[in-house]
């Protein structure tokens, strides 16, 4: 594996959030420290969520054009995800015991030769399908 990190959307999320004022300062920094080394990658997943979370459900909504804005910025750092990676999320989810969702943020972050998954959602220090989860957040 690389040193590559995937990003999950809460702490995209949280990078991007003025009002979860010590979650974004952490978050922020570890994004950065992603730009700096050249190393983060998030899927389209990701990038939908985001900007559906940004725009409809924080407590000041970032406008429209700003969260665009943002997920162009991200898309660099976007993997491709076709028809057998959902294959791969499936078995995934039944080995790991996880929701298909969380599943398929794994089975990309895989894809993408990722050692690990910035989340808040999985446990922090498990290891699924081959890549280890860290929360930042704690």
């Amino acid at each position: 594996m690389s040193d590559r990190t995937f990003v999950d959307t809460n702490v995209l999320v949280y990078a991007h959030d003025l009002d979860v004022k010590a979650k974004h300062a952490i978050a922020k920094s570890a994004v950065a420290e992603l730009w700096e080394a050249g190393t983060g990658v998030v899927s389209p997943q990701v990038l939908q969520e985001f900007y559906v979370t940004v725009t409809r459900k924080i407590a000041t909504p970032l406008p429209k054009a700003q969260a665009r804005l943002v997920v162009r910025t991200y898309a660099p750092w976007c993997i491709d995800v076709g028809p057998g990676d959902v294959l791969a999320a499936f078995e995934i989810e039944d080995e790991a015991n996880i929701g298909f969702w969380d599943a398929l943020i794994v089975a990309s972050a895989r894809k993408a030769g990722a050692k690990r998954i910035l989340s808040e959602d999985l446990n922090a220090g498990q290891v699924i399908a081959g890549v280890e989860i860290h929360n930042p957040l704690r």
